[in-house]
């Protein structure tokens, strides 16, 4: 794992040094990626810079050192990633007659552009990555991001340069990344928590999405297409869907994610894994250590709040498969002195509370590996979210009750408080009840009177009118607001898991977990994102998916052959933070000073009237209103600490971010 980043000056006037300069900047801000070593490599004829951070993992000789060339000469890459099928293309190319030096995967990588061709490398690659590509003989840039967005690559193209690199900070270094803010994206922000690509909050920086391949011939105009399509994936499942019956479909599961685990175990530094003792981390965690010789380290954390701790499931599930298992109880004061790093970690706004108990997980994992699975994706690709149950279990209902009747038992519903809903659930047994009953309760019945796309748009939405809320802004609707999108979908499981993997997955939860891994330096891989794994998924039949009110049946059904239904058949709990509680106690005052009317109007994001409702209504406590909340916090937080580089700071030509 490492930081890149890189520029292409389109002037002809940056001279060596001062093009090495520059990557030395983009580099200084990317140190916690690449704690390692750091390098650069620059073509001063061609105007074109590359910037490397380096953290080791496979292949630690200087022959895995980056910026690296082609044995031909032709083409020099940076990467940031993990290939995990590299034996099988090294024997191809050696085969192609290529020499190699080392058994570093960014050598069969660049390689594989030399004898293949950029996409033809793309296309054969199994992996995480996001890399830049300079093609000395043509003078054309290339950038690709791996399939499903597990690393970021972000990029900007300006009248005198062309820049790029792992995080906006590594742009934000050079004096010519644009620093105006898009309202638009504040808008996409608070409806959603966090910006969606192709967007950045900034106007004119932009992300690359994933699958796609961006190639910008020297002086030309970038040319972004996609390399990998979900849409093709989900069309070609129609077409051949899984007709197997259900033990061969827990074998065909079972043999894919044993490859998959057992890829992305190889590593030449200590290795480890996330384990909540839910689902997806005890299934990743199970695999590992069926494949292992020796206790797999597993780590996980706790917290004094009953209500959002997990850990004494994580313990009794590393018992029974006998890891080595590594625990930490943080109390509220730990989580809460996070805070202020956060803009720091996520450089433009972004605020899924669940950011705290990630970038503490990940602080404890590096403490004693350098490489830790994790087992996010399942619950786009299995159907693991409230809102997937709700629609494969209640959308032939909602479908064909007429929307006055829905409206009806909605209010009938939210007629008992939440506390009353909390007690009555009490009498549900302990395995099947939800976290926080009334409060989900109450949520379903908001959107109960809306039809399936609706349901959906409503809960996957914080501010519902956000587009109000930031003065002279355009309103971007998202993907889920698409209806030729809506339309080539007959299942609204389907559509939603659609727009769940090319939103949310790779903007919010891969986001989380790589800034917040990478802070501290720790490697993070996902096998349940292996693309092979992904295209499987989309050929399930509903019913593999959601069965008795349950999501993820067939990924139970594997975890079944490795761990007791005791250890684990329980209500998804999530991985939060008390912030309801706290932002009435101890986070009072700074949430106070943050959205304050003066504070709000002197940023001059956000419209201070509804945030001031939002928070008079929190703080009497007749509504929880800490998601709509905490994005505004997070925006006010974000634009305080990064103030002095947004259009109007005086910006030296040198700037550099001073957290490294």
């Amino acid at each position: 794992m490492c930081g890149i980043a890189g520029i292409l000056d389109l002037t002809g006037r940056c001279d060596g040094v001062e093009l090495r300069a520059l990557a030395e900047a983009q580099n200084a801000t990317l140190v916690h990626r690449g704690p390692d070593a750091g390098e650069v490599w620059t073509d001063p004829e061609a105007g074109v810079t590359f910037a490397h951070r380096r953290l080791s993992i496979i292949d630690l000789s200087p022959a895995g050192a980056q910026p690296m060339a082609s044995s031909c000469g032709r083409f020099v890459i940076v990467y940031n990633g993990e290939a995990y099928n590299t034996e099988e293309l090294r024997a191809e190319l050696l085969a192609a007659g290529r020499t190699f030096r080392g058994h570093s995967d960014t050598e069969v990588i660049v390689e594989g552009c030399a004898v293949w061709g950029v996409r033809g490398a793309l296309d054969r690659l199994n992996g995480m990555f996001a890399f830049a590509v300079w093609d000395r003989n043509d003078r054309v840039l290339f950038l690709a991001r791996d399939r499903l967005g597990i690393k970021p690559l972000y990029w900007a193209r300006t009248p005198r340069t062309f820049l790029f690199g792992s995080e906006l900070k590594a742009l934000l270094a050079l004096p010519d990344c644009p620093r105006s803010i898009d309202r638009g994206a504040v808008v996409a922000f608070l409806r959603h928590a966090y910006v969606p690509a192709p967007g950045t909050i900034f106007d004119g920086v932009r992300k690359l999405p994933p699958g796609c391949l961006l190639t910008v011939p020297w002086r030309g105009e970038p040319r972004e297409d996609a390399f990998w399509d979900l849409d093709a994936v989900a069309t070609e499942a129609r077409a051949d869907p899984f007709a197997g019956t259900e033990g061969e479909g827990v074998a065909a599961l079972d043999g894919m994610l044993r490859d998959a685990v057992k890829r992305q175990m190889v590593s030449d530094v200590p290795l480890g894994v996330f384990l909540s003792g839910g689902i997806d981390s005890s299934t990743v965690t199970a695999l590992m250590q069926a494949q292992a010789d020796r206790p797999v380290r597993s780590f996980s954390i706790g917290f004094a709040e009953a209500g959002y701790d997990e850990s004494k499931h994580a313990a009794a599930v590393a018992r029974y498969l006998g890891t080595d298992h590594t625990e930490l109880t943080v109390t509220p004061a730990e989580a809460r002195d996070l805070i202020p790093t956060l803009p720091d970690v996520y450089d433009e706004p972004f605020a899924d509370s669940s950011q705290i108990p990630t970038l503490l997980l990940s602080r404890l994992t590096r403490e004693h590996v350098t490489v830790a699975l994790s087992g996010d994706g399942g619950d786009e690709l299995f159907a693991g979210y409230s809102r997937h149950v709700a629609a494969q279990t209640f959308g032939d209902w909602m479908a064909r009750t007429p929307r006055p009747m829905r409206s009806a038992t909605a209010a009938a519903v939210k007629a008992l408080p939440r506390g009353v809903w909390d007690t009555l659930f009490k009498l549900v047994p302990a395995s099947r009840r939800p976290v926080h009953p009334g409060e989900r309760i109450h949520k379903f019945a908001d959107v109960l009177p809306e039809d399936a796309g609706g349901y959906y748009r409503r809960l996957i939405t914080h501010w519902w009118k956000a587009a109000d809320m930031v003065p002279q802004a355009d309103d971007p609707l998202g993907l889920a607001w698409d209806a030729d999108t809506k339309r080539r979908f007959t299942r609204s499981l389907d559509w939603m898991q659609y727009v769940d993997t090319l939103t949310y997955l790779p903007d919010d939860i891969l986001t989380k977990v790589d800034r917040a891994s990478m802070a501290v330096s720790l490697e993070t891989r996902v096998p349940l994102l292996d693309h092979r794994v992904v295209a499987f998924s989309w050929r399930l039949p509903a019913d593999m998916k959601v069965r008795d009110g349950q999501g993820k049946w067939l990924l139970r059904q594997v975890l079944d052959r490795y761990v007791p239904k005791t250890l684990i058949d329980r209500p998804k709990m999530g991985f939060g933070v008390p912030v309801d509680d706290w932002l009435r106690g101890p986070l009072r005052d700074w949430a106070e000073n943050l959205l304050s009317e003066n504070s709000l109007r002197k940023t001059g994001l956000v419209d201070p009237i509804p945030v001031r409702q939002a928070w008079a209504e929190h703080l009497s406590g007749r509504r929880n209103r800490q998601h709509e909340l905490w994005s505004v916090l997070m925006l006010q937080a974000w634009h305080g600490r990064w103030a002095g580089k947004l259009v109007g700071a005086a910006v030296p030509a040198m700037a550099v971010h001073p957290g490294g």
